[in-house]
């Protein structure tokens, strides 16, 4: 594709079809989730504490690009759903970390598991050619990914 082919319906087209294939996974995974689903900004602070053990409130609001009022809120959220739990920062204790409970790291895991059967049951339907260029694809979009979230500013 040309340059000039990107400038027109092919960007707005492209980002519909990731909003509707995420939109559609979150909502079959929340009509048959074991627990009271998480929302949203839940599970992807949830997330990024698995993943990232031990992260500052303050870091976990840049890399989600939330204010830090909004990422306390949902700390305090997940310390009660008993999927996180706070820490007192060694190095400077104005700091808190945040760490992922058991019950936390479990709850993650079986969503991405329940996640990823879904995806490779459907991923299964299309044709050989089609999940070819899916994987061809992952690449550019994790580039993408990578390009939107370094040049968006935090709030």
């Amino acid at each position: 594709m040309a340059t000039e082919e990107f400038s027109g319906e092919f960007p707005d087209s492209l980002a519909e079809a990731l909003a509707g294939v995420q939109r559609t996974i979150r909502r079959r995974l929340r009509r048959t989730a074991p627990a009271a689903p998480l929302l949203g900004a839940q599970g992807e602070l949830l997330r990024l504490v698995v993943d990232r053990p031990g992260i500052r409130v303050s870091d976990a609001a840049e890399e989600l690009w939330l204010a830090g009022n909004s990422v306390s809120t949902l700390v305090n959220q997940l310390v009660l759903a008993g999927c996180l739990r706070r820490a007192d920062d060694p190095a400077d204790r104005r700091s808190t970390l945040l760490l992922p409970t058991p019950a936390g790291e479990a709850r993650l895991l079986r969503w991405r598991s329940r996640r990823a059967a879904l995806v490779r049951d459907h991923v299964a339907r299309l044709t050989d050619e089609e999940r070819e260029a899916l994987a061809a694809a992952l690449p550019a979009l994790r580039s993408l990914a990578r390009h939107l979230h370094e040049e968006t500013p935090p709030p």
